[in-house]
């Protein structure tokens, strides 16, 4: 089992939320969630370039910090829906200012970013 060699900083909202939501899929899977895609089957549809193995980890973490309710019916084959919380409610509008803040600033930020990985890939 993973075990942090580095306890993590708890000191403020910007910490607290870095802790909940690191995760390189953890904002698009409550987002998805929200709009309705419930399976993961279909959240793995909606984030192909995501292994399953780390969707079903990250999933684990945004339901032990409450964010996300996961239901398993009783049927063969199993069937397991994901829903979010109240509290998980909560952080759709934030999700979604951060969108519409990278769709305004698209163009810059896809040149940054670009320009950074040229630069990592020259050394």
């Amino acid at each position: 089992m993973y075990e942090r060699k580095i306890p993590p900083s708890l000191n403020c909202g910007l910490d607290l939320i870095g802790e909940v939501l690191y995760g390189k899929w953890k904002i698009r899977l409550l987002w998805f969630i929200n709009e309705g895609y419930q399976r993961p089957s279909e959240l793995q549809r909606k984030i192909p370039d995501a292994s399953r193995r780390v969707l079903n980890m990250q999933l684990k973490e945004l339901e032990d910090h409450e964010l996300v309710t996961k239901k398993i019916y009783p049927v063969v084959p199993p069937k397991v829906e994901y829903s979010l919380t109240e509290f998980g409610y909560t952080l759709i509008p934030v999700i979604s200012v951060l969108g519409e803040w990278g769709d305004k600033n698209e163009a810059r930020l896809r040149t940054v970013i670009l320009n950074r990985l040229e630069n990592i890939a020259e050394k």
